[in-house]
């Protein structure tokens, strides 16, 4: 076997190949390259060498790739897109210091994401690195600098701050709600999407409870949908496949825009103990932009205290 074939290709003989391949010209790769005809030549020369394979087909007048040079280019041009692409981010980013966040998925979805452009309209130059995993990650992770987590007050790490308690309330898309959706008890003519969960919280979070405070004995409904995760739920109540019984600070901006309404109004709505919080997590390094985060996160949790206020049962 010849061992010089096994060898590794070099990074510049690659980029003159895509860029002769992309112009199908020596001539023109040389200008993009700001080298000369020649040098150009002798480096796809070199490359055919190594390969062993013809890349180029050369005529008089023109340049074709041969059955071995398409098949290098299709991987080559991707590959240099992604270095290309990853210097630029590096270079971009030089000096900069992500704030990074771990919380669990649906409050990434459904409350933080989409308030995030607000904080990056005012701070360009601070990046944001968002982990989102429904188990707690390590407390001695030092890639972590905030968590924002769900749990019972007993339960909440010493230092946490409160943001917001749990309000629930059923909603729906605007297309659902109407004559036929007046009264608790005309939740037996509906679909319930129900949260699929069994972890404390759940007792709290279910529809069986709800409906054991508001609905008439023993109701049932036209069907129930039991989904993993409470974004899932959202995402099916934005399409009308039902009504979900959702937690009021998640779905506040949805509410606000007149994506979802909530049929029976605010004097249905339910709390629990559980509640949000800000986790400062051990490990990290106190710096201006993490400040900066962590302010803007509270004053956010205070605009959605008081979108969800109902006779003050929304505190943590």
């Amino acid at each position: 076997m010849n061992r010089t074939r096994r060898r590794p290709l070099s990074l510049t003989p690659l980029r003159t190949f895509e860029a002769v391949a992309r112009h199908l010209s020596f001539r023109a790769a040389a200008d993009e390259m700001h080298i000369t005809q020649p040098a150009v030549s002798r480096q796809i020369r070199g490359l055919e060498d190594d390969l062993g394979a013809a890349v180029f087909s050369r005529g008089t007048r023109h340049v074709e790739l041969t059955g071995a040079g398409a098949s290098l280019l299709r991987s080559v041009a991707p590959l240099l897109d992604r270095l290309d692409a990853s210097v630029h981010q590096i270079r971009s980013s030089a000096g900069r210091e992500p704030v990074s966040v771990t919380t669990f998925a649906s409050f990434a979805s459904l409350w933080l994401i989409p308030r995030l452009h607000a904080f990056q309209a005012v701070h360009p130059d601070i990046d944001i690195r968002i982990s989102a995993f429904d188990a707690l990650a390590d407390p001695d992770d030092p890639e972590i600098d905030i968590a924002l987590r769900y749990c019972h007050p007993d339960q909440a790490p010493s230092g946490a701050v409160p943001l917001f308690g749990e309000v629930l309330t059923p909603v729906c898309a605007p297309a659902k709600a109407g004559p036929s959706l007046r009264e608790p008890a005309d939740l037996a003519g509906q679909t319930l999407l129900e949260e699929d969960d069994h972890r404390p919280s759940a007792e709290f979070l279910s529809w069986r409870h709800w409906l054991g405070l508001h609905a008439p004995a023993r109701l049932e409904p036209k069907r129930w949908v039991y989904l993993n995760f409470t974004y899932q739920q959202i995402q099916a109540a934005l399409a009308g496949q039902g009504i979900a019984l959702a937690r009021l600070s998640l779905v506040s901006e949805s509410l606000a825009r007149g994506e979802l309404v909530e049929p029976f109004g605010p004097s249905r709505r339910i709390t629990s103990p559980f509640a949000y919080w800000l986790v400062r997590w051990p490990a990290r390094r106190e710096r201006a932009a993490l400040d900066a985060f962590e302010r803007w996160v509270l004053d956010e949790a205070a605009a959605t205290r008081a979108a969800a206020a109902t006779d003050g049962t929304n505190s943590p």
